[in-house]
């Protein structure tokens, strides 16, 4: 398997030259670059590069059978599907995980453009539940293991002329793959994975040497040295002694603000990276909660000063920072009032389109007044993402996880997974802190020493925390995070919301409050907030959302709450037929009180 870390559609690149261009180097283009498109494709995406959508055209044969890997397999009986798609058929409550625990098999037939001769091209999906092993016309690639974040494989050596079969098997059982493996089975985790290919999926057709990802690190931006690092990985299916330069520009629109270019040379195949600084930023505007500036850098590829390959990212400047006494964004406190989220929905799952994961971070925005959203408890899709970065929301992203840690395999997956996460979503402004630790888990040392050490070498911008529980507050020596957040669940006085003090010397965050723990009784978690349920109930947990928030807020040293939760969902710990109640919305995005 050649796998790669890739990059959005949005960001895969904006046209900078024709592809008759593009031809100035067979060597790194390629036999030749694409001509007029055609009814078959989208628009070019760069001098060399192409998009083709995968989202229409599978076809789902259900159970998986070996022999529907095949080329020559009759697949007429199959199933049209659009992806995003889940495999079981689902109601809005009383999911049953046995529905699709299984392996599954889905086919996909597709026809390269004429043009693409010489070009490399690689199959991208954003997310599997829980586990993949794509065959193409006939040979088996690795599998993948992880549902929540992105992975490719490169098809360049199988493919032919005319029709093309990608056959992927999808493994949704209980795997021994973060969040899941704990031997109790799905009740040991507190939300339902419904699974299938639950998010979008792509071909990315490139040239033999192209940008494989462009991470652009705002620097010092509250003063006149403001600048911004770039790394361009370059991907290189050969040697070329041949010199390329890479340009870097950084654009508002039409307009280029700053511009720099740094030449580089194959030597080996694989990936270089060439590291470039855009300065003299002028009067930039930066991105903030009530007005989220963003700009794009783009990486553009020239050969001999001829464009070749281009990439997009979009990318805000402004600084985040924890303290001892408080959160502070571009320099002035600012106290986080935020809820967790859930991706998931009644009927499908996780598998919904980007225009409907975009309306929830609109809500959270703009009808809960959040001005930060935790992605609990596994990175969530890009879509959402991006409508953070666009409607001023701040974000924590966190690794898959939740109370459980398995063996050293499973250890190895949580690390690939924050590695994995950081790649893809490390330009999205919106996000100001890592959860690299698995949900409510022990205080592993040698694991959280590694992932935050992996953090930090991959963006030494961003804090790392994890949300704890009250024993990590007795060792704070051992849980090795920038932000000590504490899922704070206890009664105060007369049955409402307690909050603790913070722990001493370290940034202080709430990840957690409220939820459907019982303050009258001061413990278990068995609170049922129904939107159709009893009004008392819902005028309590609105009472309590209240309290926390402001408790909080009288302590100067807490940065702010992050209360549970945003939507109710499906689960099998302490729910009513399947659906966990500790939403301030309902799982179909409907307000209580």
């Amino acid at each position: 398997m050649n796998a790669y870390n890739s990059v959005s559609r949005r960001r895969f690149v904006r046209g900078c030259a024709s592809g008759a261009v593009a031809l100035v180097s067979t060597r790194i283009l390629g036999r030749h670059a694409f001509g007029q498109n055609n009814s078959n494709a989208p628009a070019r995406s760069g001098a060399a590069a192409r998009i083709i959508p995968l989202n229409t055209g599978w076809l789902f044969g259900g159970k998986f059978d070996s022999v529907a890997t095949g080329t020559q397999f009759d697949d007429a009986s199959f199933t049209p599907v659009t992806l995003p798609h889940c495999v079981a058929k689902l109601s809005w409550q009383n999911w049953d995980f046995k529905s699709w625990h299984d392996v599954w098999i889905y086919r996909r037939h597709f026809a390269l453009p004429k043009d693409s001769k010489g070009l490399r091209v690689f199959v991208h999906f954003d997310g599997v539940s829980v586990g993949a092993t794509p065959t193409i016309n006939g040979t088996t690639l690795g599998e993948h293991l992880g549902g929540y974040l992105p992975f490719n494989y490169e098809l360049t050596p199988w493919l032919k002329d005319g029709d093309n079969v990608l056959a992927v098997a999808v493994d949704s059982r209980w795997l021994d793959v973060p969040p899941d493996g704990a031997p109790v089975g799905p009740r040991r985790v507190d939300y339902l994975e419904a699974g299938g290919i639950c998010r979008s999926a792509h071909l990315e057709l490139v040239p033999s040497t192209f940008i494989r990802d462009v991470f652009a690190k705002p620097a010092n931006v509250l003063d006149s040295g403001r600048h911004i690092d770039v790394n361009c990985t370059l991907d290189a299916a050969a040697a070329d002694n041949q010199p390329v330069q890479v340009r870097v520009e950084l654009r508002q629109a039409d307009r280029v603000i700053a511009s720099a270019t740094e030449s580089a040379t194959i030597g080996q195949p694989g990936e270089s990276v060439v590291k470039l600084t855009l300065s003299k930023l002028g009067d930039v505007s930066l991105w903030d909660v009530d007005a989220p500036h963003l700009y794009d850098v783009v990486a553009t590829l020239l050969v001999n000063d001829q464009p070749v390959h281009d990439h997009s990212v979009r990318i805000g400047l402004r600084e985040a920072r924890f303290e001892l006494n408080g959160f502070y964004l571009n320099g002035r406190r600012l106290q986080i009032f935020g809820l967790n989220r859930h991706e998931i929905y009644p009927y499908v799952g996780f598998a919904m389109p980007a225009r409907v994961m975009r309306r929830d971070a609109q809500i959270l925005r703009r009808e809960f007044n959040c001005n930060m959203v935790r992605c609990s408890h596994y990175p969530q899709s890009e879509a959402f993402l991006d409508a953070c970065d666009e409607l001023g929301l701040m974000v924590w992203e966190e690794t898959p996880g939740w109370g459980y840690l398995g063996d050293d395999a499973w250890k190895e997956l949580l690390v690939t997974n924050v590695h994995d996460m950081i790649i893809r979503d490390r330009n999205h402004p919106a996000i100001v802190i890592w959860g690299t630790r698995a949900n409510e888990s022990a205080n592993d040392v040698p694991l959280y020493k590694r992932t935050r050490e992996l953090a930090a070498s991959l963006d030494d911008s961003r804090p790392t925390s994890g949300s704890m529980t009250s024993g990590s507050r007795k060792t704070v020596q051992n849980w090795h995070q920038d932000v000590f957040a504490y899922d704070d669940y206890h009664a105060g006085p007369n049955g409402t919301v307690g909050i603790d003090r913070p722990v001493e010397g370290v940034p202080y965050l709430l990840s957690e409050a409220v939820g459907q723990f019982n303050y009258t009784a001061g413990r278990r978690f068995d609170s049922y907030y129904r939107r159709a349920g009893d009004l008392t109930a819902q005028t309590a947990q609105a009472l309590r959302h209240a309290q926390a928030h402001s408790k909080a807020a009288a302590n100067k040293r807490i940065c702010g709450v992050i209360a549970w939760c945003g939507f109710d969902y499906s689960s099998l710990v302490n729910s009513f037929h399947n659906v966990k109640t500790p939403g301030v919305a309902d799982v179909f995005r409907i307000p209580k009180l």
